[in-house]
């Protein structure tokens, strides 16, 4: 891939008894969003398709397999091609094991609308990273 192409990654709406499953970032100043809520997924590694990609990562992620993910849209800017996939969360956020971040919890429509939700580990409300709270304000919208 040629370095001037964005970033593939693919990242997981989750569903979930009217709320979404979203991530708490690792607050490390190095990594995108730090200390952010954002969308579990990750990179598109080589030979993978954004489908695969995305199954792959929630597993490595929260320890939960999704099943048929379909395509919800692509975001892209010069730097990133996000492709957003969307899935039930089939199993209760209490047998999940968050395998990277810092913590994760369900957020309501009302929540991201907003653009903060707290965070029991954090101790505190944290904001969500602008293109995922678009992301799910679109979702949402489109979700009826």
């Amino acid at each position: 891939m040629s370095d001037n192409l964005p970033i593939q990654v693919a990242i997981s709406i989750l569903p979930y008894d009217g709320k979404f499953l979203m991530q708490l970032r690792d607050n490390i100043p190095t990594i995108l969003y730090p200390g952010l809520w954002g969308l579990f997924g990750g990179h598109v590694e080589a030979g993978e398709t954004p489908e695969i990609a995305v199954v792959r990562e929630v597993i490595e992620e929260i320890g939960c397999e999704i099943t048929s993910p379909a395509k919800f849209g692509c975001y892209g800017d010069n730097r990133v091609m996000r492709h957003v996939f969307y899935a039930p969360l089939t199993v209760e956020i209490d047998k999940l094991v968050l395998g990277e971040g810092w913590d994760f919890g369900l957020i309501t429509p009302a929540q991201i609308e907003a653009g903060f939700a707290y965070s029991v580990i954090a101790g505190e409300e944290r904001p969500l990273g602008e293109v995922h709270r678009q992301i799910m304000i679109d979702f949402i919208e489109w979700w009826g």
